[in-house]
């Protein structure tokens, strides 16, 4: 068996969308197939060393495939190739009876369509089911966002209302300031180093999705609330810290849930709608946009791969337009 198919049997055991999946006896009903486990295997290499994805995105496409291969075992199918696209709609039909959101079944019939294009590229597999599986249109959602009377008062939050200025305090602060002026994710803040911080050019290196790394400006609120907290960072950070930019309260390095809970936290001491860290990077693209910046810089500091991604931005902007126009236009 290759060395790392273990995990990936083991992973028919666990719990799928909400169902219990027999144990894995070797024999049983509902067990994920060895050709399949291999094939994965593979996959996960292919993944990780040829397409340099992140480990979360290797987690999240293996873990989808995992899912369609114990539902083909179940089926009677020993490997992937041995499935039409008669059982890859059963699956998609099992999916949708057992209420997943349209956004996730997209997800997973995108995976599960790249998984076969590899198959089929590879020769694995003489012809491609998936090329014709259809996902189901998922609804076009506009961001959640806040105006920026809004923002500057979650970014200050934490400064208004603590009893005294602390190292927390700073960092916090600093961390509002970071999200608001750069948009970067969450996973990208926990992430930064302090030597990514260029103060001369004031902007900071950041490392996103597929290792793809991009320089972000930053604003001179931004950039002085950072020079506070690095001047007293020493005061909480501990030997695992190494040069984690943000590091928690126990010395290491930030964890992403810490930054959602201040985030959560800000929002609702600022009165305004409850936004998550990402809420704060929509924040951001929307009033770049209403400050007349181009849509193709906004991808470039958001780091989108597809200008498609940026566009849904410009739904925000209209929205807000349109409704300007109605409540001030004497003929609305």
């Amino acid at each position: 068996m290759p060395p790392t198919t273990g995990w990936l049997l083991a992973i028919a055991a666990v719990v799928i969308d909400g169902g219990p999946v027999a144990e894995d006896t070797g024999k049983g009903e509902g067990e994920l197939a060895e050709p399949m486990a291999a094939a994965l295997g593979r996959y996960e290499r292919h993944l990780s060393a040829e397409r340099n994805l992140s480990d979360h995105t290797v987690r999240a496409y293996l873990g989808d495939l995992t899912q369609l291969g114990v539902h083909l075992a179940r089926l009677g199918h020993a490997d992937f190739g041995d499935a039409g696209l008669r059982d890859l709609r059963s699956w998609l039909a099992n999916q949708t009876s057992r209420g997943q959101q349209r956004s996730t079944l997209q997800r997973r019939v995108t995976a599960v369509r790249v998984f076969y294009a590899w198959l089929a590229a590879t020769g694995r597999i003489e012809s491609d089911p998936a090329s014709t599986l259809r996902s189901p249109k998922g609804a076009r959602r506009l961001p959640g966002t806040a105006d920026a009377p809004t923002v500057a008062r979650l970014v200050g939050s934490p400064a208004e209302s603590a009893t005294e200025v602390t190292p927390v305090v700073l960092r916090d602060v600093a961390m509002l300031e970071t999200l608001y002026a750069t948009g970067i994710r969450v996973s990208e803040l926990c992430g930064l180093d302090v030597d990514e911080l260029d103060r001369a050019r004031g902007a900071v290196r950041v490392l996103g999705k597929g290792n793809k790394e991009r320089v972000v400006p930053l604003g001179r609120p931004a950039a002085s609330a950072l020079d506070a907290w690095l001047a007293v960072r020493g005061e909480l950070a501990g030997p695992s810290a190494r040069g984690a930019m943000f590091v928690g309260e126990r010395g290491g390095r930030i964890d992403p849930r810490v930054v959602r809970r201040i985030v959560h936290r800000a929002a609702r001491a600022a009165g305004g709608p409850d936004l998550a860290p990402h809420g704060l990077r929509h924040a951001m693209a929307t009033h770049l946009l209403e400050g007349g910046a181009d849509l193709r810089v906004v991808q470039e500091v958001l780091g989108h791969s597809s200008l498609a991604t940026t566009q849904l931005y410009t739904h925000v902007t209209q929205d807000r337009l349109r409704t300007a126009f109605q409540q001030a236009h004497p003929r609305a």
